[in-house]
Parts: C-alpha cells; sequence; structure tokens
C-alpha cells in the first residue's frame, strides 16, 4: 500500500506537468491540425506528444511495467504490471475548445486495477485512488451519493459516436433514462464522468464501444469512492468488454442494468 501510494503521488506529479503541456496548446490550437482515425475518431499531435511524456515519464517511475496506450506510443505489455492510458479523453471537445477533457492513468497487477488518475484539466482537478486506500480530489476525500433510487438520480452516458449499429437500441435506453432519473447529462469524456460518480456529482453513468483507456483510470476510482463498477450483464467485463455501467451502490446499479439490457441483447 505504501508503495502504490508513492507511486500514485509520482503519477500525479506527471499528470500535472502534462497538463501544463496541453493547456498551453489550448490557447492555440487549430482546428486545421486535427486529424481522423476513423469516422468521427480524431485525434491532434497533442494526444501524441502528451502520450509520448506519459509514457516517458511512467517508464521510469515503474521500468517493468508494459502498456496499453490509445495512440500506440507504446503498446508492448508485459505480464506482471501495465499502464492504461488516455493522454486525452475528450479530445473532440478539445479540439472545439470546450472545456471538458481529461488525461487518465491506470496501473493493472495482471488482472486487477490497483491504482487511477484522472486529472480533468481545465478546472485542475485530480481524482486519484490506490486499491483499499480511499478516493480522493485533489487533497479531499470524495465518495459516492447516498441517493437510493434511479428517481434521485442523475446519470451520465456518452453517445454513440461512430458506430451505430445499435442506434435505435441506444435511443430506447435513454429514453428511459430521461423519464426515471433526474435528467442525462453526456460530457464527452467517459473518465470525467466516472470521477464524477465517485465525486457524488453523478449517481450513474453508462455507456458502449468504449476502450480500456476510457474507463480503467475512473472505475478505480469509482470502486474505492464506494461504489460499484460492471459490464451490461452485471459481470466484471467493463474493461475489455467495451460496455460500462457504474454508479453509487447495488439499488441504482440494478435499475440501471435492467434499462441498459436492449443494448447487448
Amino acid at each position: 500500500m505504501a508503495d502504490l501510494a508513492s507511486l500514485k503521488d509520482q503519477v500525479i506529479a506527471l499528470t500535472a506537468q502534462v497538463r501544463t503541456f496541453i493547456q498551453a496548446e489550448a490557447a492555440q490550437f487549430d482546428v486545421s491540425k486535427m486529424e481522423r482515425k476513423g469516422h468521427n475518431d480524431l485525434v491532434s499531435y497533442v494526444d501524441k506528444q502528451a502520450e509520448q511524456q506519459l509514457v516517458e515519464g511512467l517508464q521510469k517511475l515503474l521500468p517493468e511495467a508494459g502498456f496499453i496506450t490509445e495512440e500506440g506510443t507504446n503498446s508492448v505489455q508485459k505480464d506482471e504490471y501495465n499502464w492504461i492510458i488516455d493522454p486525452l479523453d475528450g479530445t473532440t471537445n478539445f479540439i472545439h475548445g470546450l472545456p471538458v477533457y481529461s488525461i487518465s492513468v491506470a496501473l493493472l497487477q495482471r488482472e486487477e486495477l490497483v491504482l487511477g488518475v484522472v486529472h480533468e484539466l481545465n478546472q485542475d482537478e485530480c481524482f486519484h485512488a490506490v486499491k483499499g486506500g480511499g478516493a480522493f480530489c485533489n487533497q479531499k476525500r470524495i465518495s459516492v451519493s447516498k441517493a437510493g433510487s434511479l428517481a434521485d438520480s442523475l446519470i451520465a452516458t456518452g453517445f454513440p459516436y461512430h458506430d451505430f449499429g445499435r442506434m435505435n437500441e441506444y435511443l430506447q435506453v435513454l429514453g428511459k433514462f430521461m423519464q426515471q432519473s433526474h435528467g442525462v447529462r453526456r460530457l464527452g469524456s467517459a473518465a470525467v464522468d466516472l470521477a464524477y460518480v465517485a465525486a457524488g456529482r453523478f449517481e450513474g453513468f453508462f455507456e458502449f464501444n468504449l476502450n480500456p483507456w476510457d474507463v480503467a483510470g475512473g472505475a478505480v476510482i469509482v470502486q474505492e469512492a464506494g461504489g460499484v463498477v460492471t459490464d451490461f450483464k452485471g459481470e466484471n467485463g467493463y474493461l475489455f468488454g467495451r460496455q460500462i455501467c457504474a454508479s453509487n451502490g447495488q439499488a441504482i446499479q440494478q435499475e440501471m442494468l435492467a434499462l441498459t439490457e436492449p443494448i447487448w441483447r
């Protein structure tokens, strides 16, 4: 635990350094410099350079670890430890000047997530946790909300943006959530959505077609804040299964899972 806590502090310091770079580029970013990885799947030189900085820094902190990275800076995975990195979660927001985006870093030990950092760059809120150590926003301990039902909850989600194969099912699910909760929000950064569940700002979050780097950091923080994270079947396949449902606890989790069923059935 002491070693993980110390490692987490060093990761936080590293994300603060990378934040300085990203925010400096945000102030002068030219939208013509964006690139396309696929339909509506955008990337910029900022993502790539930020990832390079993170990989270089994390290699120094834990040389024996491998990497799972969004932009492929380092894709060599190891047996014991692997860093999972999203250098700029919310790239589309960044490109358009919408101030909701983050850095997400997680450490996977074999098949278990043991460390997570989500640094929301515009508010300069760094959410962080290690397994068994609780969850924090900057220096303040955080916990999930105490709302006991979906009817008393604010829910976050992410809209499909490149794979529209389940669009009708998704709209059906979205309509049910809109009618049965305080409302649904779409911020554009899954890592931030999860961090906000951990901090009690959202009661729940669901999305499909996500990647490990989108959810790994935030999932650790939600769990350490007292929340629950599963796939849409209520199982543990959220990291690589491209679907996630996170909430403040089992009562709301079961209501959310019942509503998301049309997406995956």
